[in-house]
């Protein structure tokens, strides 16, 4: 998370997408939720969110960037500030001016980065005081990816998101997203998978990496569970993926529950726009994994 600005009734939040350089589903939970076993990178792709408060309760939400985005109660941002507001009794509401930059829907956590932002902004704007650990609980009540987000911005995470551990693992390389036109939601991506309540499997465990080549042979090992059943339903990964190792990626991999697909560079990509891709259809975001400090929330 970066902030940008920050006055006692304003606060200006850039909050990044991310990626699971790798994803195992476990297994299924009693209360419905999965278990998973990721190594999460934030990466140089923003939202950027304004917050400002108003007199009067509750959140407003003014889009730019894809506006095709609900702004109602089931928007993730809302659903962050209602949390807030029944915990805490917050005296006043939010008008949230977000541009939308990262695609909805395409396994790129931007609904939870929205969130997180949204918890940070009423825990200075109101003076809360909460630490990193009760912000983090919190989020939870919202989303399982939203916990990722009060860490420094790589993390292996495991549980159905609440166990955030973070790691040092190089960032010494390029990634390439690609996000075709159809979204994915998380719970029919979970659908597919078929999971009933059965002895979880035992989870890989990511060796430490001295460099970026020792990394990329590790991260080879693992993969992404979502990716041979959407493969199926959802053809374009299939696609992507082709054209990304054609680019020299090292590596591609799903990313989240789909459907973007992501490249692994160590140079930088050379991507041209030819007749075999469906550029129309598809967006491609070149970027870069980001870090950031503890202490900025």
């Amino acid at each position: 998370m970066r902030i940008e600005v920050r006055d006692s009734d304003r606060l200006r939040i850039k909050a990044p997408a991310k990626v699971n350089l790798f994803l195992e589903v476990l297994g299924k939970r009693p209360d419905g939720y999965h278990d998973i076993n990721s190594l999460f990178q934030a990466v140089s792709l923003y939202d950027e969110l304004t917050f400002s408060i108003t007199d009067k309760p509750g959140v407003m939400i003014e889009l730019t960037g894809d506006t095709s985005l609900p702004t109602g109660d089931d928007n993730l941002v809302s659903r962050a500030y209602t949390i807030m507001r029944s915990n805490f009794n917050l005296p006043h509401g939010l008008l949230v001016n977000l541009d939308k930059q990262i695609p909805v829907a395409a396994g790129l956590g931007g609904g939870s980065a929205d969130a997180a932002a949204t918890i940070i902004a009423c825990n200075l704007l109101f003076d809360l005081n909460l630490s990193r650990t009760q912000l983090a609980r919190l989020a939870l009540e919202v989303g399982s990816d939203l916990p990722f987000f009060f860490s420094g911005g790589q993390a292996l995470v495991g549980g159905r998101g609440e166990v955030v551990k973070s790691s040092d693992y190089p960032t010494n390389y390029m990634l390439v997203l690609v996000t075709p036109g159809q979204p994915v939601s998380t719970a029919e991506a979970y659908d597919l998978l078929k999971m009933d309540l059965t002895k979880p499997k035992v989870p890989f465990t990511l060796p430490p990496c001295r460099d970026i080549n020792e990394f990329i042979v590790a991260l080879h090992v693992t993969g992404n569970d979502f990716e041979d059943v959407l493969g199926a339903s959802y053809p374009d990964s299939v696609r992507i993926r082709d054209v990304l190792l054609q680019a020299g990626a090292v590596l591609t991999r799903l990313s989240g529950s789909g459907p973007t697909m992501f490249g692994l560079f160590v140079d930088a990509p050379e991507l041209g726009r030819d007749a075999t891709c469906d550029w129309d259809c598809w967006r491609l975001f070149t970027v870069k994994p980001i870090t950031w400090r503890l202490e900025v929330v």
